[in-house]
């Protein structure tokens, strides 16, 4: 049964129909589906990102190595539905750019009241997911996406993607949101970069009590295992009790510096951002979030996230806010333990003038 009356529905065809007609012709066809994965190569990285699919970086690779993200078998076999306010959200991974804060993602907009009414923290706004973006620049190493105004949030998102063209291999991602509605709209910008949920991964936190672990538990799931050393923080992989078939959680993180980092596919990925005051960061989430869901005899099933958030803003009518991440990626032929892996990462900090 659909979740919107005549009426909305007619008002959000009216939206993408008028988005629609104002897009240049050349730039409509710059995002047909052959256009829809877009690669991006400096020598140094390989990059696919796309378009068709809300501006998702769907591949990530030094030369010849494997793909560092996760990717789901939908993203092969599922074309990008048209957004819709009462549709689901398809497990593309990669990638992706999000609105936050979570439990306000569906309260400010009428299309769903059903989804408004529950506070629903899923699924993630459509036209921010599925909404096929705009060409707006394209070179080998440059790449400008433009999305639709989304009647959930209000705002437009435009993706910004470049490669440095040396090495260490480096990406530079900027986001940008503007306030399309004609009254205040309060959100944040929201990185979220998915690995297989085998990766190990590192945040700098001063403190344990700078992390708090939420665990998933249920009759399928137990919650995730921590561990903390000398200002490193990390999740394990610890076998799962007898009567549980993998791990689930989140750890919501004040970190001590503006990174994060992962190893997979033989290599690491070093994701540096602006570190905030915590007092900008909204209460419901923490700067960096980890969310671990590990199914201890289907690895390929799982999915760990790295998510980064932007400070909380007030935008007015027309108003903007940006954030950026900058990627770099190192080879790492070492073997898959903890010890190995820390120096690994003790070595590309100080390679990026970040050792402490």
């Amino acid at each position: 049964m659909r979740a919107t009356g005549p009426r909305a529905s007619r008002a959000a065809a009216r939206l993408l129909l008028g988005v629609a007609l104002a897009l240049p012709a050349i730039a409509q066809a710059a995002t047909v589906d052959d256009e829809r994965r877009i690669r991006l190569d400096d020598g140094h990285l390989e990059v696919e990102i796309a378009a068709g699919i809300g501006g998702r970086v769907v591949h990530l690779s030094l030369p010849g190595r494997d793909n560092l993200l996760k990717v789901g078998p939908a993203l092969a076999a599922k074309p990008a539905p048209e957004p819709s306010a009462d549709g689901p959200d398809l497990p593309y991974f990669g990638h992706e750019l999000w609105f936050g804060p979570q439990s306000r993602w569906w309260t400010d907009q009428d299309l769903n009241p059903q989804r408004r009414d529950a506070a629903a923290i899923w699924p993630p706004d459509p036209w921010l997911a599925h909404a096929r973006n705009r060409v707006v620049e394209r070179s080998a190493r440059h790449l400008v996406l433009e999305g639709v105004a989304s009647p959930v949030t209000g705002l437009q998102a435009t993706q910004r993607f470049r490669l440095s063209g040396t090495a260490p291999a480096t990406l530079e991602l900027d986001a940008e949101a503007v306030n399309r509605r004609d009254r205040k709209v309060r959100r944040d910008l929201w990185f979220n970069t998915r690995l297989p949920a085998g990766s190990r991964v590192f945040a700098p936190v001063a403190r344990p009590g700078d992390a708090r672990l939420r665990a998933d538990a249920d009759e399928v799931f137990d919650g995730p295992v921590a561990w903390w050393e000398d200002g490193l923080y990390s999740l394990q992989l610890d076998p799962p009790p007898q009567d549980r078939q993998g791990r689930r959680g989140k750890i919501f993180i004040a970190p001590s510096a503006g990174w994060v980092a992962g190893f997979n596919a033989g290599q690491l990925l070093l994701i540096r951002f602006e570190r905030q005051p915590d007092a900008l960061v909204d209460p419901e989430h923490g700067q960096v979030e980890i969310y671990q869901q590990w199914h201890a005899d289907d690895p390929e099933a799982g999915v760990l996230e790295l998510e980064v958030h932007a400070p909380m803003r007030s935008l007015a009518p027309g108003e903007t806010m940006r954030a950026a991440e900058t990627w770099t990626v190192f080879p790492y032929d070492g073997p898959d333990t903890l010890d190995a892996q820390r120096a690994a990462l003790k070595q590309a900090l100080e390679a990026l003038g970040l050792a402490r």
